[in-house]
């Protein structure tokens, strides 16, 4: 079945969101490769969802605020911290598109252990953290458990153009779901927010080793093919 087509703005969630949050000053660094070396690394039953031929993988850094759980009140402290992610993107056999998580770093270890049991992301434990520099802004994270402790710095230049009508950043930033792999199956989680309020931007620092640990070794040693920032948006989650 041909792919889903890609819109700037979210269809309807089909049930109630279950949970809710804030993403605020998230960094996008995208980097176009071969869907050959992305297949492999996929959620069974999906395939790299392409975009002109090529598909991308992204670097994401972001404050995630107010995480709230069905009609309760946002989780006070636990419920807000930093996050880093690589992602990849996937299309189903039903043409459904969506993200898929190949690490998400987080700050506070008790929303890595609920996500990681609850949800079967890959959440990994990190030290974390973000600061205003002028007219950028910077993050860094270094990973606290597991065999390997990838580190990423990251600085971007702000204040760049308004993107609109761009159907890369389209492609890139309008997702309105991830496919989880887990028992051998593939859940399908729908998400919806805002339209995302977009930004070109200028890379000033990047010392990345998330990207080679998740199975792209020498990608982040090149410039990325795109560079965006949005203040941020408020998201809610269906059910899988």
């Amino acid at each position: 079945m041909a792919p889903e087509p890609i819109s700037a703005a979210a269809p309807p969630l089909p049930g109630p969101a279950i949970i809710r949050q804030r993403w605020r000053d998230a960094v996008f660094l995208h980097w176009r490769v071969d869907p050959v070396l992305v297949a492999p690394l996929l959620p069974p039953g999906t395939v790299p969802d392409e975009f002109d031929g090529g598909t991308w993988v992204g670097l994401i850094p972001f404050r995630l605020e107010a995480s709230q759980f069905f009609a309760a009140p946002p989780v006070p402290w636990l419920g807000t911290f930093l996050e880093t992610n690589v992602r990849l993107y996937a299309v189903d056999g039903d043409g459904r598109r969506g993200v898929v998580f190949r690490t998400l770093e987080a700050q506070h270890l008790l929303p890595v252990l609920t996500a990681q049991v609850a949800l079967g992301l890959p959440y990994r434990w990190a030290r974390m953290r973000s600061r205003r520099i002028g007219d950028g802004i910077a993050y860094a994270s270094e990973r606290l458990t597991g065999p390997t402790r990838p580190r990423t710095r990251i600085r971007v230049r702000l204040g760049g153009e308004a993107v609109t009508d761009d159907p890369l950043a389209d492609f890139l930033t309008a997702r309105w779901a991830m496919h989880v792999a887990r028992g051998g199956r593939t859940a399908y989680w729908r998400n919806s927010h805002e339209p995302w309020p977009l930004v070109t931007a200028e890379l000033r620092e990047l010392q990345d080793e998330l990207v080679a640990d998740s199975g792209f070794p020498g990608l982040a040693d090149r410039a990325p093919d795109s560079v965006l920032f949005s203040p941020g948006v408020t998201t809610g989650f269906s059910a899988p």
